[in-house]
């Protein structure tokens, strides 16, 4: 008989966290390389304000630059785009992350699609979607990599096991299937 086992989310992110804080301090000390992610929020939706208050404070605790990019609810399109594309020609920007829900007058795929792939830290760019659909190293969205995280350090490999994926957003849903998978589980 299986017994239910309680994760420590909280325990492992710390820990992911210092290891990452390591990386970044080499990262410094052999390439002179500090990395920087770049967070817009447009509008003032709660949830993502905490949200990016949050990421923002965790980015500079590991030793990151971190912007915050805030316009408000009434910037037209073309200025979230025209961001955009400045912070993927800033070469101190190495991420660029765009807060989603985006208000209802902006296209959230088209600003999605204007993010470089190389840049794309939530890993909802098409070409990073598709490198994830066919096995290709790419960049991936965070929930569903923390959700496959945890489960190789309570279960140690996934290969062979069955698992089951409840919900198909482009967000969480396929790409934790795809991130199954690639683990040689039967999804």
């Amino acid at each position: 008989m299986n017994m239910a086992k309680v994760i420590d989310g909280k325990a492992f992110a710390e820990g992911l966290r210092g290891r990452i804080a390591k990386a970044v301090t080499t990262l410094k000390e052999e390439h002179g390389l500090t990395p920087g992610l770049a967070v817009v929020l447009v509008g003032e939706d709660p949830a993502s304000k905490v949200y990016v208050a949050n990421k923002a404070k965790q980015t500079v605790e590991v030793g990151m630059n971190s912007w915050e990019h805030k316009l408000t609810a009434e910037t037209p399109e073309k200025d979230v785009l025209a961001l955009v594309e400045k912070l993927n020609n800033d070469p101190a920007v190495h991420g660029i992350l765009v807060q989603l829900p985006l208000p209802k007058h902006i296209d959230s795929t088209k600003v999605l699609s204007a993010i470089s792939p190389a840049k794309d830290v939530d890993g909802f760019h098409v070409v990073n979607v598709g490198k994830l659909a066919t096995g290709q190293d790419s960049l991936v969205p965070c929930t569903p990599t923390g959700s496959v995280m945890l489960a190789k350090d309570v279960l140690g490999s996934l290969d062979g096991l069955e698992a089951v994926v409840i919900g198909r957003s482009n967000i969480v849903g396929k790409p934790v299937a795809q991130l199954l998978l690639a683990e040689n589980c039967t999804v």
